[in-house]
């Protein structure tokens, strides 16, 4: 089948890779001048599957409430909030409560441990090299953030999940770099858990997509998704639509605003989070792999390097402003924890500072596959996890398209868990 992809970034390109080895025909259309550009650009680059469950969950409301007006909350809301935001807020709300985070929790679980596994699939298949680093260590400052990690701890224990509660000593050994002079309690370590980065497999998956005859149009922005013809696209700045056999929508935030006019309302929203860049000063005082600062929920992460450091929840606002105070925070976590790691100074563009846009709908879970809408198919809504899900998210698509039984159970993963 002739098949347009919108959106270049790690879902749309991993989905571009899967169709196109199951021969059929790819074209892939990107508003930007390269692929990987917006929310797949600077993110934590973290593959933890037992850490992907729903932002949606029990007790949720009463922390975001606590974090209004703490200058390093990990969770920020930047009023006012728009009608949209509010009705999205409204539907998270109802998504906290035990039953529904308990069925997206096993949802979001089944489709990150299958990812994971087809991103090591794949990179042994076809010999990617990437930046990546094994392991993952969730740094725990004092008693409260023990406590109140136990009930992540008890998930993963029920995924199955190898892992283990280590002292500061231990720690160390682990990551002989930390600072010596941030006392803490200890650690959670997860030696099945790897860093990678995101942006760099994407641009080496793009380059295997090509091989098997994708087209990428890139400074290419759809306009709209034609109603009178089925799987039909407008590009802005032709006159006529171009016709596929099927159209599938990966567009991030703006697939919620194509489908729109067709009748599909989709509930997304933006979580914007940030992250910043820095090469490193000395690689002796530099992190190995990745640690999550349980606290502030920023990561650190060693990608070849450079390090970067990336945290942060923002729901309102815009892309275009940064708020100063969390990129401080950033800075915060990361000069307590590896002082002398990266060279701060921005005079020679050693710093790169950046927000990211994550579409997350309300309950947590993606929407993968048939819309419904003739020819038209959809992978989004991927929310702060698309890095951890896009290699999974892409398979189960190719075979749902091809009608083969998929290999994990899609129950909830489709468009008639929105109703």
């Amino acid at each position: 089948m002739r098949v347009a992809i919108i959106g270049a970034g790690i879902i749309g390109i991993t989905t571009a890779y899967e169709l196109a080895a199951d021969g059929h025909e790819v074209t892939v259309f990107e508003r930007r001048g390269a692929a990987a550009e917006e929310t797949s650009f600077a993110n934590a680059g973290i593959v933890a599957p037992g850490y992907v469950t729903p932002w949606a969950a029990p007790g949720m409301p009463g922390k975001v409430l606590s974090y209004l007006f703490s200058r390093h909350a990990p969770v920020k809301l930047s009023l006012p909030l728009s009608g949209r935001e509010l009705a999205w807020t409204w539907k998270w709300l109802r998504a906290c409560k035990l039953a529904p985070y308990l069925a997206n929790r096993s949802r979001l679980q089944r489709l990150a441990f299958y990812s994971r596994e087809r991103l090591h699939h794949l990179t042994a298949e076809l010999q990617l090299d990437y930046e990546r680093s094994p392991g993952y260590m969730v740094l725990l400052r004092s008693e409260k953030d023990s406590r109140l990690i136990e009930p992540s701890l008890q998930v993963l224990r029920d995924a199955g999940v190898a892992f283990r509660q280590i002292s500061p000593d231990a720690v160390r050994q682990i990551e002989p770099a930390l600072n010596p002079d941030t006392a803490f309690l200890g650690a959670v370590h997860l030696p099945d858990d790897e860093v990678a980065n995101c942006r760099q497999f994407a641009l080496l998956l793009k380059n295997e997509a090509q091989r098997l005859g994708v087209n990428f149009e890139l400074n290419t922005t759809v306009a709209q998704l034609e109603r009178s013809q089925a799987a039909s696209i407008s590009i802005a700045g032709e006159d006529k639509p171009r016709a596929f056999d099927r159209v599938v929508v990966c567009a991030g935030l703006a697939s919620a605003q194509l489908l729109r006019p067709l009748g599909l309302k989709i509930p997304m929203a933006a979580v914007y989070g940030y992250s910043i860049s820095a090469t490193i000063r000395e690689p002796l005082n530099a992190p190995r792999s990745a640690l999550m600062d349980e606290r502030y929920k920023v990561a650190i992460t060693r990608l070849g390097n450079r390090v970067r450091v990336a945290g942060g929840a923002e729901i309102g606002g815009s892309l275009e402003s940064r708020r100063a105070s969390s990129l401080q925070t950033l800075y915060k976590v990361l000069h307590d924890w590896f002082p002398g790691a990266a060279q701060h100074s921005n005079t020679h563009g050693s710093v790169q500072e950046w927000k990211g846009a994550r579409p997350m709908l309300p309950d947590g879970p993606p929407i993968i596959g048939d819309s419904g809408l003739p020819g038209v198919w959809l992978n989004i809504g991927h929310g702060s996890s698309g890095w951890a899900l896009s290699c999974g998210s892409a398979r189960a698509l190719a075979d749902l398209m091809a009608g083969r039984p998929t290999e994990i159970d899609m129950e909830g993963l489709d468009i008639s868990r929105l109703g």
